[in-house]
């Protein structure tokens, strides 16, 4: 499931009083913040504008020089960190860049869990304060054996993945991206209200995943209306765009109807996101594409196909026979960035 931008509800009601976090401090924190900043500096052996800066990366509110707002897990954050630089794990090049993906993503992943947990209490008839406090005594621990377990699966993934594709750890190698947009998210998403929007997007969501894990890709992100899609071969990447837009032009199926545009060619990989002209292309031709369709670039045709021919259509069809898909040669797409793109559309076989 998704984690959406910002929780509906008030994770804590306003009537929940200093008492109840207070209480939420301690237990979550493991005692009651004592240090200021500067302590938490020194102890870890660190510059203050070090720690300030880390702790601002991570997403954190400012803290005046003499509050006491931190406890000893503090301190050793501060020592783990500077474990990672002096390893060299954390490089002054991608320090920012990592410590405020770290921070955005659990901030995010938070503030759903809360906001899950209080809208579960109010449905109950349970005071949300309540809630709050049972989530640090009883759910906290299993939640955090469950994401140390996601965390240390998609570990091994990405480190066989990048054994296999690149043997020599570098970021760039060649891949197939897909975007798959909702075609008229706009005028639904009118008709619905907040919560009915959000689960909407949840069961559009988790039904892309499902296919995308199916047919060996990986979501990369969801950007509102839209989901961005990796795979490592374009047979995968091409089966994965072909299910989708087949499921939203079944009238009978609650999948909405969905675009495609898929590239293939040499992407970089960054903290977890991907970038590149290939990533663009493939934006460029879902923006273009009509819907139920599939547009594909250069290099996904050579890649399906083994041939760069652009000579005739009859060369589309020697090529691609034997192939679960169709391709039909389209008019050269000019869009932003790129003028007169090699397109096809594909369609799977009947």
């Amino acid at each position: 499931m998704i984690a959406p931008e910002s929780p509906a509800e008030p994770a804590i009601a306003p009537s929940a009083g200093p008492g109840v976090l207070d209480a939420l401090e301690e237990r979550l924190l493991g005692e009651r913040p004592a240090l200021t900043q500067v302590e938490v500096a020194e102890q870890a052996g660190m510059s203050l504008e070090a720690a300030r800066e880390l702790w601002h990366l991570l997403g954190f509110a400012h803290a005046e020089p003499e509050e006491r707002a931190f406890t000893d897990s503090d301190v050793q954050a501060l020592k783990n960190t500077q474990a990672l630089i002096n390893l060299g794990i954390i490089t002054q090049d991608s320090q920012d860049g990592l410590v405020r993906t770290l921070g955005r993503s659990f901030a995010r992943l938070a503030e759903w869990q809360v906001s899950l947990l209080a809208e579960t209490a109010l449905d109950t008839g349970i005071d949300p304060a309540d809630g709050i406090l049972a989530l640090a005594d009883e759910v906290m621990p299993k939640v955090e054996d469950l994401q140390s377990f996601i965390w240390r699966r998609h570990v091994l993934n990405a480190a066989s993945r990048m054994l296999a594709v690149a043997g020599n750890g570098d970021r760039a190698s060649n891949r197939a991206v897909c975007f798959v947009d909702i075609v008229g998210y706009t005028s639904r998403s009118r008709t619905l209200s907040d919560r009915e929007l959000v689960g909407w997007l949840e069961a559009f969501e988790t039904a892309a995943l499902d296919t995308v894990i199916e047919h060996n890709g990986r979501i990369i992100k969801n950007i509102g209306d839209e989901v961005l899609i990796v795979a490592d071969t374009a047979e995968e990447a091409a089966a994965i765009a072909s299910e989708l837009t087949r499921r939203g032009a079944d009238p009978d199926d609650e999948f909405p109807a969905v675009r495609a545009g898929v590239a293939y060619g040499e992407v970089v990989t960054r903290l977890g996101d991907v970038f590149g002209p290939v990533v663009n292309i493939a934006a460029r031709l879902t923006s273009v594409a009509r819907p139920g369709t599939v547009l594909i670039d250069r290099g996904m045709y050579a890649a399906l196909t083994g041939s760069d021919s652009e000579d005739t259509d009859d060369a589309d069809r020697e090529h691609t026979d034997g192939l679960p898909y169709r391709l039909r040669r389209v008019r050269r797409v000019s869009v932003k960035g790129y003028s007169r793109l090699h397109t096809w559309a594909l369609q799977p076989r009947d």
